[in-house]
């Protein structure tokens, strides 16, 4: 039987599910909100990053000492969460509905990106796979 070269586990016995990475760019103003709801929907487990965008958004300027400055680029915040696949549609569904703006949205509110992971190990102990998440 073959074994696999992440483990000492014969490949059968390997549990295959769906594991998704979602990375969610926002305003810092929304980080608060965002999290509450999502640790109301069960998703508790967040990497959360500064971040610098440069996007569609014009550049703004503004009067500093009576100098003309462009202020650029424009501070967010990166949301990484982990999710499994029946976790998937309600963090992007929360997510939409708390860091949006208006009711529907504006430019500059944010990105959602959705990324397969192939594996997921947790490091302070011997699980693999869904299980790590």
């Amino acid at each position: 039987m073959p074994f696999s070269s992440i483990s000492c586990v014969p490949k059968d016995t390997l549990i295959h599910a769906a594991v998704k990475l979602v990375i969610a760019i926002i305003q810092p103003t929304k980080l608060e909100a965002v999290r509450e709801a999502l640790e109301k929907t069960d998703v508790e487990r967040i990497t959360v990053c500064d971040g610098q965008t440069f996007g569609r958004r014009p550049e703004l300027t503004e009067m500093f000492r009576g100098r003309k400055s462009t202020i650029a680029p424009l501070r967010k915040v990166v949301l990484e969460i982990v999710v499994n696949d029946d976790f998937l549609d309600r963090t992007i569904k929360t997510i939409s509905d708390t860091a949006r703006t208006g009711a529907e949205g504006t430019l500059g509110d944010g990105k959602i990106f959705v990324l397969p992971v192939d594996q997921t190990i947790r490091l302070g102990g011997p699980v693999r796979g869904p299980g790590a998440v």
